[in-house]
């Protein structure tokens, strides 16, 4: 009798959710393809290679910490487009100019402090051209002093943006906000484009290299990233749960109308919510050059698409979904090395967006109900 009823409940699995099942058998076959080849073992059929190869624990592991660096410095940035899909109830496609923007507001200044006394042209140390590398413990004041810039610059251009264009078009629908954060979008792209050139620079090096666990080793700037990200989203969270502005953010998110009805002073909370997400963003996108080392006029742009598939994975609305996202999203991108080559990593991370939506339309923490 438990044998018919295991097989019934099988068949109910089976016929109810398929794509459950699917991504549980393709999961398995994974994880044991990765011990196989942290085995240094290979299984062929048929004269092909089914699974297994060599894996070192300690590439393993530094692909780990790779991943979860990067995922943190998007969920950084991820939270404040979360929060403005929750509270203004549109998709910010500029979100990611802003974290250029703030980027290269931020590594001007560091290279100007730094450069200062040493003979350097300004022109040069402006546009990132003095060739000097970068790094936490070599000049800490300069990269702390950029962080700074890069928070204070990105709030002061998302609040001249939404004085000038989303504040006027606040009771417009919200295909209308999408399309006009697009030209915002472009032209802050194109802005930066003219006045840094479209070349690719190197701004930063790690100074310093920290072994741990004796196979894998962090460097100073990697450390920077870990710490402020993990002191950030901490911050984030206290003001959410702690402060009278969180609870009206999450009043808004949850009912806007009523909300202002109870006397929250809504276009207060929207102004903040623009300087809390609009500093996450630039000093989101300035670790994630301390960490890569280069920056460009784009790498925002691109960067957009994790960011978008982080908050929609964490669920979209949700503060807590967007770290957890960026987290998750970071981790599989650098995971899949193991398997894909380097220029299809991107595509398994929205490979995992579609399986979760599959899965869990609502994404892991189910949107706003979770702040």
């Amino acid at each position: 009798m438990g044998i018919a009823e295991f097989a019934r409940d099988g068949r109910t699995v089976l016929g109810d959710r398929p794509g459950a099942v699917v991504v549980a058998a393709v999961t398995g076959f994974l994880l044991l393809d990765l011990v196989a080849k942290l085995a240094g073992t290979t299984v062929f059929f048929l004269g092909a290679k089914l699974l297994g190869g060599s894996l070192t624990v300690g590439s393993l592991l530094s692909m780990v910490v790779d991943g979860l660096l990067v995922g943190l410095a998007v969920g950084l940035a991820g939270i404040g487009l979360s929060m403005t899909y929750s509270i203004l109830d549109f998709a910010n496609f500029a979100h990611g100019d802003t974290v250029t923007a703030g980027a290269f507001l931020g590594w001007v200044a560091a290279y100007i402090t730094a450069g200062l006394g040493t003979g350097a042209p300004i022109a040069e140390l402006f546009m990132l051209n003095s060739g000097r590398q970068l790094s936490t413990v070599s000049t800490l004041f300069p990269v702390l002093l950029g962080l700074v810039v890069a928070g204070v610059g990105s709030v002061g251009i998302v609040l001249l943006v939404d004085r000038l264009t989303y504040r006027p078009m606040r009771d417009a629908d919200n295909i209308s906000l999408l399309i006009a954060s697009i030209g915002v979008a472009l032209a802050m792209r194109y802005l930066i484009a003219f006045l840094f050139g479209t070349q690719t620079s190197g701004v930063a090096s790690g100074g310093l290299r920290v072994t741990v666990l004796s196979t894998v080793s962090v460097t100073d700037n990697e450390i920077t990233l870990l710490v402020v990200s993990l002191l950030l989203m901490l911050g984030v969270h206290l003001l959410l749960q702690r402060t009278k502005l969180g609870k009206a953010m999450r009043a808004m998110a949850d009912n806007e109308d009523l909300a202002r009805v109870t006397g929250i002073p809504t276009e207060r909370v929207i102004r903040l919510t623009w300087i809390l997400g609009g500093s996450l963003a630039g000093i989101g996108g300035y670790l994630l050059v301390l960490e890569s080392g280069t920056i460009s006029f784009n790498f925002g742009w691109v960067l957009l698409l994790l960011i978008f598939a982080a908050v929609i994975v964490g669920g979209i609305g949700s503060i807590y979904g967007a770290m957890a996202g960026g987290v998750l999203i970071g981790l599989v991108d650098s995971l899949a090395l193991i398997w894909l080559p380097s220029g299809l990593t991107r595509a398994s991370a929205f490979l995992v967006l579609i399986v979760v939506l599959l899965l869990r339309p609502s994404g892991i923490f189910g949107g706003v109900s979770t702040a």
